[in-house]
Order: structure tokens, then sequence, then C-alpha cells
């Protein structure tokens, strides 16, 4: 038996310090991926505590009649504004540091591979308790590289996209779907299109 789930990127937020909203270019967005779940036979949404993920939940929530069910573990591996005074110029830093050595753990966050982790036992907790049903997850686009990263190898990846690893920054835009298919062989990645992108992946045969 396997779940599939599709791992959804918030829609674009305010450019600003703390736990921001959705721009009014980030509402349509979600209002256009809302509109694709509708045709998805999906049972569940679970979203990030974080404001952008929960807003671009609740309109997709809104659209399929799904509850939310927000899960810490969905959040970003860091966000601006976690530690007080620290400016854009050094959340970045800290942020660019964090993806070329996975195992650094900045302040008042995870490391990448944390993270990572993190969201493969929430995957795995959810694939248990509802096999064979769809799930939504929205969530923010370092954790969902961070997961990638952990899960696949680089070949792997590089079948999806030529220098994943160099690029991964770029790979998952906002409102992007990465399809992952979990089963008791792990995790198998699966399919992608436009602002909709549709990484396929799914457990490893």
């Amino acid at each position: 038996m396997s779940t599939d789930i599709y791992l959804v990127r918030h829609a674009i937020k305010e450019k600003d310090v703390g736990d921001v909203s959705l721009t009014a270019d980030g509402l349509e967005q979600a209002h256009r991926t809302a509109s694709h779940f509708k045709k998805v036979p999906i049972s569940r949404i679970f979203s990030s505590p974080l404001n952008r993920a929960k807003q671009t939940a609740q309109i997709i929530g809104k659209a399929t009649r799904i509850p939310i069910i927000k899960d810490i573990r969905l959040r970003e591996r860091a966000n601006w504004g976690d530690i007080p005074g620290q400016t854009f110029q050094e959340f970045v830093e800290m942020w660019n540091r964090c993806t070329k050595e996975r195992d650094f753990s900045p302040p008042g966050g995870d490391s990448a591979r944390r993270a990572g982790e993190r969201l493969s036992s929430c995957l795995i907790e959810i694939s248990v308790q509802y096999p064979q049903e769809s799930t939504v997850i929205v969530t923010h686009g370092g954790l969902i590289t961070d997961f990638l990263l952990n899960e696949f190898s680089q070949e792997e990846l590089n079948i999806k996209h030529p220098n994943f690893i160099i690029e991964q920054s770029n790979l998952v835009p906002e409102c992007s779907i990465t399809k992952i298919r979990c089963g008791a062989e792990g995790f198998k990645l699966v399919a992608a299109k436009d602002s909709l992108t549709f990484y396929d992946i799914s457990p490893h045969s």
C-alpha cells in the first residue's frame, strides 16, 4: 500500500521580517492552485503554522471543503525574524551557510539535514495513519528541498533537473507541487508542470 502526498510550497509572500502574509499576487496564485486541487481526489490538508502557508492552505481548503490540520513539523528550517535584531543580509548569509553545510544548525532553527528528517517523519506518519489516501501538505521551499536532498541521490535528482544540488534554491517555486509516493519501500518521486510544478517522487523500488 502507498499514499500519494502533494507537497505544495506556499504562494508569493510579502518581503518583510516576521510571520508575513501573502501578497495580492500570492492570493491569486493560491486560488489557481486551489482550482487545480478541486479536480484531484484529496482527503486531507496539512499546513505549516506560518501565516503564508496557512493562508495558502486555507484557500485550498475552502475550495475543496477540507479542514486544515496544522503541524509544526512543516515549519521552514529557519524564518527571518526568529532571531531578534537579525538583518536580512545576516539571515541570507545564515541561510546560505545552512544550504552549503547541511549539518550546520543555525540559531533558532534546524540544520538542512534535520529539517528534511522532520518532514520525512511527518510524511511517514501520515502514510501509516492514512494509507491509500491522498494528502496535500502546504509548507516551504527550503524544507521541501531539504527533504529531497535527504531522500534521493544526486543521480536521481539530476534526472529531474541537471545540477539539482547546485540550483536547488530555484527549483521549488511558489505554489509548485511536488508529488511524493510514500510506501513500505520508502519514498518515490512522481510528476511536473508550470507554476504547478510536479516533481514525481515515489518510494525507492
